[in-house]
């Protein structure tokens, strides 16, 4: 009897610690609220209303047709229709479009004539799970569609094979590789988990360590401590980033296209988000074990909104804007976009932006937050 009351009175102790230690408390319901919301209704492996550009060199019945028939689908979405087959190549490399689809000069003619004309769709496959879906289902859209418009004197184009040759190219990736996805998505994922981390824990253990009155009484301006705390990690992130670009060329095989100073230029900005977050992170936190526990809860919607391991556009909109908000987004789409299509600075402007606002805006927090420490 003895043995239950001391281990009830046990119990009761540290039910008393978890119910002050509210972050820990917040933890334990929060993340598996979470990943219930995210994997129920954020997570689609099949994502629909991709969108599209389409390049009709003519507009007859049979090419709207096809064009609407695509887009009623629900895989595709046609934001532009254009003669001009730069322009739709341009949306292509900068991301804004998914797809490509080219019907040529002629394409009536010679589909009521019986020469099979070719029909190009040329598919963004730098991530193959995002693109596998709409191009797997073209052929069965297209042919469905002209079903019921070869009737008549068009009768004998339904027997046999399809009227249409479909090509398919897919640009970027053209196997269909999931390293070329997946490694330099790495690199973000990498650089959020352990600056973030380490970071965060580097002014905690100050106050772990009694230290952080002697912090505070030097002459140093708050943002002069935050630097000085966010450069020494400046070197083990430029580390990193050695290691897993060496790794990606020529363990993985990655190509890289692309110029490496826009990507270096990308890395620098990311590393300066997740370091002056962690930062923040620290300000927040009474222990180590509380950074590392805020690093973990938006560690998970980063790499689960971002991208990185479920395609972005496949996730409903209220998703997608929690997207928007996490850094590794939009360095995803910086690292993938030069190391896989070449992307230049100027196709790639708005991803830096992004990273700048999210800096501008963490550092102002952690500035307040370090002020009111000094206070």
């Amino acid at each position: 009897m003895g043995a239950f009351f001391r281990i009830w009175a046990v119990m009761m102790k540290e039910l008393t610690q978890m119910r002050r230690d509210r972050l820990t408390f917040a933890m334990m319901f929060g993340v598996p609220i979470m990943q219930l919301i995210l994997f129920g209704y954020a997570i689609n492996m099949d994502p629909k209303n991709l969108p599209a550009a389409v390049v009709a060199e003519e507009q007859t019945p049979i090419v709207r047709t096809i064009i609407h028939a695509m887009e009623n689908s629900g895989y595709y979405d046609f934001i532009l229709q254009t003669e001009d087959p730069d322009e739709s190549q341009t949306l292509l490399a900068r991301g804004d479009v998914a797809f490509v689809v080219t019907i040529p000069t002629g394409f009536t003619e010679r589909l009521i004539r019986g020469e099979r004309p070719e029909l190009l769709i040329e598919a963004d496959a730098s991530d193959p799970a995002a693109a596998s879906g709409a191009v797997s289902s073209a052929q069965t859209i297209i042919a469905s569609a002209l079903a019921d418009e070869l009737n008549g004197s068009l009768s004998y184009l339904a027997q046999g094979p399809p009227p249409f040759d479909l090509r398919v190219q897919r640009l970027y990736n053209p196997e269909g590789r999931t390293q070329y996805n997946i490694v330099p998505g790495l690199l973000g994922v990498i650089l959020t988990m352990t600056l973030v981390m380490i970071t965060g824990m580097a002014m905690t253990r100050e106050v772990e360590q009694g230290t952080m009155e002697n912090l505070l009484a030097m002459p140093a301006k708050p943002v002069e401590v935050m630097l000085g705390k966010i450069f020494p990690y400046v070197g083990v992130g430029a580390g990193q980033v050695f290691v897993i670009l060496m790794a990606a060329h020529f363990i993985f095989g990655v190509p890289f296209v692309g110029n490496l100073f826009v990507l270096l230029l990308g890395v620098g900005v990311f590393m300066l988000a997740n370091l002056a977050l962690g930062f923040t992170f620290s300000t927040l936190a009474q222990s180590q074990m509380q950074a590392m526990q805020l690093t973990f809860f938006f560690f998970l919607p980063s790499i689960l909104l971002s991208g990185f391991m479920f395609p972005f556009r496949g996730m409903p909109e209220w998703a997608q804007m929690i997207g928007e908000v996490m850094p590794l987004t939009h360095f995803l789409r910086i690292v993938r976009g030069v190391m896989l299509k070449g992307a230049s600075l100027g196709e790639l402007y708005i991803q830096m932006l992004a990273m700048l606002a999210f800096v501008i805006v963490v550092m102002a927090i952690a500035m307040s937050r370090y002020r009111r420490t000094l206070d």
